[in-house]
């Protein structure tokens, strides 16, 4: 075929044509190089061939080769069922699949194929049943006497993993004169990697399991330093602007800690220790505070916040709804009640006089603390001398938003709070151009949390049970996944539960409806109500799932719990036990597959956050968990976050110590690293601050 590069469309290759190209687009390969990195999900392994008359009709793995001498279809069976008969020579065999009528234009009489599986007879005839084949379009130029590794691609549309695979072919042999090296051999010597040619060719066509391990190791140290790079590249520009230094003093905390009708627990010492060192620099500080639900971040925020005010300069803190920004004004309003800190709340709902007073405030530095949503990122906003941004729950929000609420001020410092904890592997990637605080302990005098599951077809024996509760003056949370009943999902919906409760088994309760779907004020009612006792159970979406603090609160029942994910659940979990009292939460649930079982048993035996977070990567990986790509990251097609966390660490220190010595990747022996960054990053890279 003819000479190609790596960035030569992929129509271009011999026997794609335009019709394949588009349908190679739609599975993101566009070019030779997406071509190369296109790689397969898994090997089958096909032994070495032996003639047919060789078979005994019991072996549990063989394969044979030879040419099609017949095909049959039944589509209207009770199992549609596609076969044909196989000849080398030596004997016949019947090879049969069922459901699989793609098979009908791939195998065709005078073709040879080779088949590997399971052997048998039937009616004395030997027989393979649903056998992996290989069409072998130049038979004489394959070798099959020995075992061999066969791809498996993500297949898509009219592609096949092996129509997929005979294109690969055609561009794996110029693979090693295409692909330049990143790092010289010293380099990878040292850390025990093979060359990246030799590793892409591998990748598709490896001598065996342990050629196949080293070169994964190495495509995926590969994604783990190019993504490791891009986090400090954001880090060491987000820091390189000028910002208002905060100083502390004595007296300052003093007056800051008075505020708090509570002594702050060692966890919040330490934090806030770490916060003012921070917050004293003349560069941004970037932090990210994490502490289980109930920790305590709210007043580490607030104190935070009260430093930038005693410096003469402003703060903003930054909910992902209106209720719980409301509720963090609500908070501050109280702690703050007597002092000269004006404190305004701005959400999406306000209008007129209320919205136009707070937007001349926050512009002529009469407003010192502002309280809201993302109402806080519209053009309208203008502040006077922002010093601090806080974001609670930063996975709520995307990189985009994150950089417009930092561009509102002159460099604000900035610091996010989570109350979802973050496993080691995304403390390093999502939010790895943050320094990392860890609030580790609960204030005192908390209730346990007993968790519990139930399958859903047990429901009448909690009714009496929360029925209970209520009447010894507890509240309760019944979430339901859904707003409204959905003709597609067989699952109970707020609005349907509201009505049947209201009728039924908690008629004589006093019971609230709440969901996103509600107009703010009413929503806002709602949740007033709740928090003063005139409801004594709240029926709800998950809106409820971040930051509300209602401390008599202490039974949930979280209905049709096995469609929500582990960190969810955990959070919906932290609503109750918030005061001295002991919480229950039941799960119902009637889990169908074994990951949904497996979540349910990790919330049963665990209370602890930073435990479920790990196994909720484990369990569903961190595009789903925190979704990456909202985050400007890479989506990864080799590394895993969890199982390659040591080579994420080892790419990690590579990274920053090279961009310690070359941080514009100037450097003549960096110029391909620096083409592979832009190819990966793309679009991306203006939110990292250009390179």
């Amino acid at each position: 075929m003819a000479e190609v590069q790596l960035d030569t469309p992929v129509q271009y290759v011999k026997g794609v044509g335009p019709v394949r190209a588009q349908q190679l687009a739609a599975l993101g390969v566009a070019t030779v190089e997406d071509l190369l990195t296109y790689f397969p999900r898994r090997f089958d392994l096909r032994r070495q061939t032996q003639p047919i008359q060789t078979l005994r009709g019991d072996e549990s793995n063989a394969t044979v080769a030879g040419t099609v001498e017949a095909v049959s279809e039944n589509r209207f069976a009770q199992r549609p069922i596609f076969q044909c008969t196989l000849d080398d020579g030596t004997g016949f065999v019947l090879c049969k699949w069922f459901h699989a009528p793609y098979l009908r234009d791939a195998i065709k009489p005078g073709l040879v194929l080779a088949v590997s599986g399971k052997v048998s007879v039937y009616k004395e005839t030997l027989q393979f049943i649903h056998p992996m084949h290989q069409v072998l379009y130049d038979a004489d130029g394959k070798d099959l006497s020995k075992d061999e590794l066969l791809p498996v691609y993500p297949a898509g549309g009219k592609l096949t993993s092996g129509i997929i695979a005979r294109i690969v072919q055609k561009v794996l042999p110029q693979a090693a004169g295409l692909i330049r090296p990143w790092f010289d051999e010293a380099y990878l010597e040292k850390r025990g990697l093979m060359g990246r040619a030799r590793a892409v060719v591998a990748m598709h066509r490896p001598e065996d399991k342990d050629e196949w391990s080293a070169a994964r190791r190495r495509c995926a140290y590969d994604e783990c330093f190019l993504m490791q790079m891009g986090v400090a590249m954001a880090r060491v520009r987000a820091v390189s602007r000028p910002a208002y230094p905060l100083a502390n003093s004595p007296e300052i905390d003093r007056r800051i800690r008075a505020r708090f009708p509570f002594p702050m627990t060692p966890a919040q010492d330490r934090v806030v220790g770490e916060i003012v060192a921070d917050l004293a620099g003349e560069h941004p500080a970037n932090r990210l505070i994490q502490g289980d639900v109930g920790s305590g971040k709210t007043v580490v925020a607030l104190y935070a916040a009260l430093l930038a005010v005693a410096n003469g300069k402003q703060a903003a803190i930054m909910a992902p709804t209106e209720i719980l920004a409301a509720q963090h004004y609500e908070k501050i309003r109280a702690y703050l009640a007597g002092s000269r800190v004006r404190t305004e709340l701005l959400v999406g709902g306000q209008t007129g006089g209320d919205r136009r007073d707070v937007l001349e405030g926050l512009a002529d530095g009469s407003v010192n603390l502002v309280v809201g949503t993302h109402a806080l990122l519209g053009e309208a906003v203008r502040f006077a001398n922002l010093a601090l941004v806080v974001v609670d729950e930063q996975h709520k929000f995307g990189v985009l938003q994150r950089t417009t609420i930092r561009g509102k001020g002159f460099a604000p410092h900035y610091l996010v709070m989570t109350a979802t904890p973050i496993p080691r592997t995304l403390a390093m990637t999502v939010f790895g151009d943050l320094d990392v605080s860890t609030i580790d302990e609960l204030p005192p005098g908390r209730g346990k949390t007993l968790t519990r599951c139930i399958d859903m077809s047990r429901l009448e024996e909690v009714w009496p049970f929360l029925g209970r509760k209520l009447d010894a003056g507890q509240q309760a949370y019944l979430i339901y996944p859904l707003v409204n009943p959905s003709p597609q999902l067989n699952l109970m919906a707020a609005q349907q539960a509201y009505d049947e409760l209201q009728a039924g088994p908690l008629k004589k309760y006093r019971l609230g409806l709440i969901h996103g779907q509600m107009p703010a004020a009413a929503k806002d009612q709602v949740m007033a109500d709740f928090r003063a006792g005139r409801l004594q159970a709240l029926v709800a979406s998950v809106v409820v799932e971040v930051g509300l603090d209602v401390a008599a609160a202490n039974v949930m029942l979280v209905m049709h719990a096995e469609r929500f994910g582990l960190a969810q659940l955990h959070q919906l979990r932290g609503r109750i036990g918030r005061g001295a009292s002991d919480a229950v939460c039941i799960l119902a649930a009637t889990p169908r597959n074994p990951v949904a079982q497996k979540r349910l048993a990790v919330l049963e035996a665990s209370n602890d956050g930073f435990q479920i977070a790990e196994e909720d990567l484990r369990l569903r990986g961190p595009g789903e968990l925190f979704g990456t790509r909202q985050h400007g990251l890479p989506e990864l097609k080799v590394a895993d976050l969890v199982e390659d966390y040591e080579l994420l660490r080892l790419a990690r220190r590579d990274a920053w110590e090279l961009l310690r010595d070359d941080p514009d990747l100037c450097a003549p022996h960096h110029q391909q690293l620096r083409r592979e960054f832009l190819k990966m990053y793309g679009a991306s890279m203006p939110l990292l601050g250009g390179a």
